[in-house]
Parts: C-alpha cells; sequence; structure tokens
C-alpha cells in the first residue's frame, strides 16, 4: 500500500529532533517532533513550521496559549527527546524534570545548554490529516555554541557528523601544505598513527588531515573532493572510485578466552552458526562478516551489533557471543581488561582486501602522490612484519 511505502521511505529522510514547548492561561505541555523546517527569513518576523499530532495534549496548548518554543536538541539529549516522546516516564509525571528550563520572551519554556531555541508566537494553524500545521514568528532565538545535533532515521537516533573532520585534525604548527586522508574507522587506530609519525619525519612541510568514517561517509567524502585520499576495504566501490589493493586481511573469529573452542588451532564457520554472534555493525563489515556463512550455505545467529570495534571485542570477552573481525590488536586484552583469543577459520572466505582509493581521473597533487606512496610503502612493511 502507499501508506505503508510512504512510511518506509519517510523512515528513511533523516531530521533533527526537537522539543516544542508551551506555556500559558492553557498550561505548561511539550512534545518531541521531527517535523520542523524554516519557513521564510524575510518575512516580517523569521518564521518557522513545525507539525504536532492532533491528540497530544501540546496540540490544543499550543493554540490556546499562542506561543511555542522549539528546542533543537543535542546528540547527549535523546533522553529529552525520548521524555516528551512519552518513551521515558518521570516519576512525577512531569516531563520537565528533565533538563533545566528558563523562559524567553513568550514565557514557553526553553530548554538550557539546548542548540538553538527558537521562541515563537504562533500565527497560523492548519489541520491537515493528523496533524496540526503550526507556523510560528520568532520573537527571540538563543543559539548556542555549535555541536552535533540528535538527529532521527532508520527508526533510531543518530548524530550529525561534519564531513570536514573535526578541528583537532587540524594542523597547529607551520606545515607548509594539507593534504586529506580519509580513513575506515576500525582500520584508523590499526594502521594510521604509525603511519602519520613516519609521514611527519619524511615530509615536515606537510600536515596530514585524517577523517575518520564508515565505507558510506569516506564514499561521499571523496566524491565531492573533501579529502585527497581514502584507506579502506575495497567493499561495494562505485565506478567513480579507483582503488589499488595494497594489502589483504584474512578475516578471523574472536572468541572469548575460555571459549572451548578457543583450544582449537583453526575454527570452522559451522562450528560457530549456532553460537551468539556479535556483529561490527559498520558498512561494509555488517554485510560481508554474514556474507562468509552465505559463501557456504550457513546463516549465523546475530544476538548483538555495536558500531564500535572495541565495544564489538568487550562483548566477546564477556562471554556474549564471537566476533568475526579482520584487523587484529596487539594485545589479546579488550578494553576492559578481558581476555580474547583470535583463531583463523578453517573454511577458505574472501578475504578483506585494503585498498588505497581515489577518485577516477583525479590528478594528485605532489604532496598527495607522496602520501599515497607512503601509504603503499607502510602497509607492505606491515604485511611483511605480520
Amino acid at each position: 500500500m502507499i501508506r505503508d511505502q510512504f512510511l518506509s521511505g519517510m523512515s528513511r529522510a533523516a531530521a533533527t529532533v526537537s522539543v516544542i514547548t508551551t506555556d500559558g492561561p492553557a498550561g505548561r505541555s511539550g512534545v518531541t517532533v521531527s517535523a520542523m523546517s524554516s519557513v521564510s527569513a524575510d518575512s516580517e518576523r523569521p518564521s518557522l513550521l513545525v507539525c504536532v499530532h492532533h491528540k497530544s495534549p501540546a496540540a490544543a496548548a499550543i493554540q490556546d496559549n499562542g506561543v511555542f518554543c522549539v528546542n533543537v536538541l543535542r546528540d547527549s539529549q535523546a533522553h529529552v527527546s525520548d521524555t516528551f516522546a512519552g518513551r521515558l516516564k518521570t516519576a512525577s509525571g512531569d516531563k520537565f524534570e528533565h533538563g533545566t528550563w528558563s523562559t524567553l520572551v513568550t514565557g514557553s519554556p526553553a530548554l538550557e545548554d539546548t542548540l538553538v531555541a527558537f521562541d515563537c508566537r504562533l500565527k497560523t494553524a492548519i489541520r491537515y490529516g493528523t496533524h496540526f500545521v503550526f507556523i510560528g514568528e520568532v520573537e527571540d532565538c538563543v543559539v548556542a555554541e555549535s555541536g552535533p545535533s540528535l538527529v532521527y532515521a532508520n527508526r533510531a537516533y543518530g548524530s550529525s557528523v561534519s564531513l570536514g573532520g573535526s578541528p583537532a585534525s587540524q594542523p597547529e604548527g607551520d606545515a607548509e601544505e594539507t593534504v586529506s586522508l580519509a580513513v575506515f574507522v576500525p582500520l584508523a587506530p590499526y594502521l594510521v598513527p604509525r603511519l602519520l609519525a613516519l609521514h611527519a619525519e619524511k615530509y615536515p612541510g606537510v600536515h596530514v588531515r585524517v577523517v575518520e568514517g564508515d565505507q558510506e561517509q569516506l564514499i561521499h567524502h571523496l566524491a565531492v573532493g573533501e579529502v585527497d585520499v581514502a584507506l579502506t576495504y575495497r567493499f561495494d566501490l562505485p565506478e567513480s572510485l579507483d582503488a589499488e589493493v595494497v594489502l589483504d586481511v584474512p578475516p578471523y573469529v574472536l572468541l572469548p578466552g575460555r571459549h572451548p573452542l578457543a583450544a582449537s588451532s583453526r575454527v570452522s564457520l559451522r562450528d560457530l552458526v549456532d553460537e551468539p554472534m556479535v556483529l561490527l555493525d559498520l558498512p561494509p563489515s555488517r554485510t560481508y562478516f554474514p556474507s562468509l556463512f552465505a559463501e557456504h550455505g550457513l546463516e549465523p545467529r546475530i544476538v548483538y551489533r555495536s558500531r564500535s570495534f572495541e565495544m564489538t571485542r568487550s562483548m566477546v570477552g564477556n562471554g556474549l557471543g564471537y566476533a568475526l573481525l579482520g584487523t587484529k590488536p596487539a594485545s589479546p586484552t579488550t578494553y576492559d581488561g578481558r581476555a580474547v583469543v583470535a583463531r583463523p577459520l578453517a573454511e577458505t572466505v574472501t578475504p578483506s582486501r585494503i585498498s588505497i582509493v581515489t577518485r577516477s581521473g583525479q590528478t594528485l597533487s605532489p604532496a598527495a602522490s607522496d602520501l599515497v606512496s607512503a601509504l603503499r610503502q607502510h602497509l607492505s612493511e606491515h604485511a611483511a612484519s605480520h
């Protein structure tokens, strides 16, 4: 049905999360929304709109009070969102127990430490279908220091991420030139710090700006020219990118230190298929590791997922399951001090292929060409020492 397709499609559209609040003769009320947008900056006063379900108590209160405040949440304020969405309950039932609140011009509650608070006077209310569309003119606006916003997409919270790298990755000295390297997150601590140290010794006048991300983010960085080179696995890369394979990494199974299979020299996928699996939930890892089972007509029993490499290792160390991984830390101890054991797979499977990736037809600057050469040498020496 078109309605189901619409809902499924809209779930993929990322939106910032805001809490809409109001206070006045009808009392104080608030509700979480993801439907908020600017209308015009050039009307008599800047204006925006929010959509609120007609059954929400906040919908009636906003109309009776004639004012509302749009509190755009930080990525650390998901608990505030859940409270005003009704998913989290307070002991007293008062949603405003979460957070510290003040008021601006209209008297509507404004959340302190939110990214932005737009204090509005209601100008238009239109009922369309199940929702009211409220258009308000901004009477006051408090803009905090920049930071990642809370985002909702794929029916889950996320965080906005700067596509240009963090300020910490910018040069602080007198580097004459900057070259940008995007790296798949699990590979970064495994390969990049030593590369940076060697590169700095050989090219002291060049700063390497490092941007970490998953495969989809790295592809975007390259496609729009935000980075010169990427280091990632050769999976699901578009034809607009060139990939030079520099190192094959066979996957291995990570087991709790006391797991019965830890005594084996090799572990078969068939011995793992009924065991709980902890999946590294990053593209392309989330599809690559299950595909190794599929190559042999098997399907793993995925019980836990994590986007963090170290979280995945720690969950294994605490006996919550096994994991398939590619990069192998030097220490057999997890972040929280638990013992883990790495064993090769008994079956022949498709390896991970670490690749230097650039845009097709791209002419690299001398500094970027030097970086590519340094990557080739570093990975060649890494392979020889392992």
